[in-house]
């Protein structure tokens, strides 16, 4: 029997399937071109290089099946007003096209962090991390102990309502928890109306003070969340939210006893390119390898999702990041470029 092999980002991936979901929302199914399985922990992401009129963009979408099923992954998006990326991939992506893939990374995972009970609180395309942890444990053919809560704009806009609602008909242990800020017309609706906040809470998982809970969604939403939680007593240090928005009150912040000078320089070797330049210390490894014309996949530019990881060959970096590099990888030289300051001579392999 032929080795089973997995999926690695040196391999493009196919887009195999579109489905619209919602109103702006689809979900766009992909597999590896070799037929290596795709392996990820449930709620990881991924970083997509897509090919929009003005050049390359990188884009971090959360990965919303589960490694359970591991024929292909799906990447649902949801599309904003000042959308780019996303609003290429609605208008334009489909079946038989390959796009570059960065990863999987990220952290947020029930994996990481194992409990009896679980919350799930999320809010528009946020539901798509929780979507693949419960798929996860719904394929493990034990019942779980899920409380899932998502708020939505109208019932129409629930992303993978019916299939959730399936789940939840089969097994025990799967409680879900709609919210509406208002209803569809001539559609009756007899769940929670309303925003997010501590009433819901303790209507809708009355025992949350023994689950671990994890959150994604926007800022905001998120916002009102863990404040919810706080002002209940809740143990915060079993909270867990999604976020590719910078942390507030963390990014740039620099540790006592590094002092990063505006008017001392470094000097960074791009290796592989056969270019050198020279910069402030306090510019990023991100922003000299723009100025010397040097692509290095980015996405949240901040230190979370991981796009930017780089080889470092010597010198030393200050690097301040959010959680998108392992220690191990810091151990094997790498770091983030968008988050990584250079002091004195530094080598990348880029």
């Amino acid at each position: 029997m032929a080795a089973l092999t997995y999926w690695t980002d040196a391999e493009p991936l196919e887009c195999v399937s579109y489905l619209p979901e919602a109103p702006n929302v689809a979900t766009f199914t992909f597999a590896a071109p070799s037929g290596a399985l795709c392996g990820h922990k449930p709620g990881q992401f991924l970083t997509l290089e897509l090919p929009v009129p003005d050049g390359v963009l990188h884009r971090t979408y959360t990965i919303s099946s589960s490694p359970s099923r591991p024929t292909s992954l799906t990447i649902t998006v949801k599309a904003q007003e000042s959308s780019l990326g996303t609003r290429w991939m609605l208008d334009h992506l489909r079946p038989g096209m390959r796009v570059k893939a960065i990863g999987p990374g990220g952290t947020f995972s029930h994996l990481e962090h194992p409990a009896s009970k679980y919350l799930f609180i999320s809010a528009g395309s946020g539901i798509t991390p929780m979507m693949s942890m419960t798929t996860y444990m719904y394929d493990a053919g034990r019942d779980p102990d899920i409380v899932f809560i998502n708020c939505a704009r109208r019932p129409s806009e629930i992303i993978f309502r019916e299939r959730l609602e399936h789940m939840a008909s089969r097994i025990q242990g799967i409680e879900l928890a709609w919210v509406v800020d208002g209803t569809d017309p001539y559609k009756p609706w007899t769940g929670y109306r309303g925003g997010f906040n501590q009433l819901l809470l303790g209507l809708a998982a009355p025992d949350y003070l023994e689950r671990e809970v994890f959150c994604c969604g926007p800022e905001p939403f998120m916002t009102a969340v863990r404040e919810a939680l706080e002002a209940m007593g809740f143990d915060m240090d079993r909270y867990h939210q999604e976020s590719f928005s910078a942390p507030v009150g963390e990014t740039g912040e620099v540790p006592e006893g590094v002092q990063l000078d505006e008017e001392t320089k470094a000097t960074v070797e791009f290796a592989t390119s056969g270019v050198t330049i020279e910069c402030a210390e306090t510019e990023t490894l991100l922003a000299a390898a723009r100025s010397a014309g040097i692509v290095i996949p980015s996405g949240c530019t901040f230190g979370v999702c991981g796009t930017c990881k780089t080889k470092k060959l010597s010198g030393q970096v200050h690097m301040v990041h959010n959680g998108g590099i392992t220690e191990e990888d810091i151990a094997d030289g790498y770091v983030l470029a968008c988050c990584s300051n250079p002091i004195g001579k530094v080598s990348l392999d880029v």
